[in-house]
């Protein structure tokens, strides 16, 4: 029974993983485009380094296909600077200049044929979001140690719901990790990437940083009650809260540049949840 319970565990950890890849909005945006002759997979990039320029790289090898590239500072409503996509072999190739860190970008791309339009099966402007480069080091065991808390908080949640033994200390073994991976290596990748520690609360309202601090705060509540007759129902509501917090996509709300003070402050998640919908 316990066997079965860490695999379940472990397939809805896996599950909301990919459920957070398939809907971030720092995640590609994936595409297509039909020539009437072929049909081209395409990747919009919604993330970038600020470091370098970013590609925006078309596959298409049919070399009677043209297009431009559009984009403009966001969320602005300034006039839209166009540049010719350049043929390089079998891809089409145009670059959005780099921008400071949480600077964001809209830009779409336009194609045609033998002068007739091209229509994008999702041709909605894409943002992109400029961030500072994250040491590859600090970034993994920080992604892992997030990934292990959620695992924990799930076993743990499916011991105590059948009161098995150990579930009292994989519930502190939980506590532990969430803050080693949110409270730790969480405002380390946060100063590295945007300049800031931490946007959360109170300082700011970034729905990353939240999401993290609901999930200590109602695992901080489950160790409190540890030592109480229904500790299990506090660790099982404290497993829930997790799964909830940590379902909604990674980076919605998250930190944006002000084009007009240069300030760092909370997006807005509509436009990804459109694009998301589309």
């Amino acid at each position: 029974m316990k066997t079965l319970l860490w695999i379940f565990a472990l397939i809805l950890t896996l599950a909301a993983a990919v459920y957070q890849r398939m809907t971030g909005p720092t995640y590609p945006l994936k595409t297509s485009v039909n020539t009437g002759v072929k049909s081209y997979s395409i990747q919009f990039l919604r993330s970038h380094s600020t470091t370098t320029d970013c590609p925006v790289i078309l596959e298409i090898s049919d070399i009677t296909v043209k297009g431009t590239l559009s984009y403009r500072k966001y969320p602005t409503r300034d006039e839209m600077t166009k540049l010719d996509l350049k043929r390089e072999g079998d891809k089409l190739v145009g670059y959005l200049p780099h921008q400071p860190p949480a600077g964001k970008l809209e830009y779409k791309v336009d194609l045609e044929r033998n002068g007739s339009q091209l229509k994008l099966a999702a041709n909605s402007p894409v943002v992109i979001r400029f961030t500072g480069d994250v040491p590859k080091i600090i970034l993994g065991i920080h992604i892992f140690l997030m990934f292990l808390a959620m695992f924990f908080s799930n076993i743990s949640g499916f011991l105590a719901l059948f009161k098995m033994s150990n579930y009292k200390n994989m519930a502190v073994v939980t506590f532990i990790v969430l803050i080693a991976g949110g409270f730790v290596l969480g405002p380390i990748v946060q100063k590295y990437a945007f300049d800031h520690y931490w946007t959360g609360a109170p300082f700011g309202w970034d729905l990353t940083d939240n999401k993290t601090l609901i999930a200590i705060v109602a695992w901080l509540v489950a160790i409190v009650m540890i030592r109480k007759k229904n500790a299990n129902i506090w660790i099982i509501a404290a497993s829930l809260v997790t799964i909830i917090v940590f379902s909604i996509p990674h980076s919605l709300h998250g930190s944006q540049l002000n084009v007009e003070t240069g300030k760092i402050i909370q997006g807005n998640i509509i436009p990804y949840i459109a694009t998301f919908l589309n």
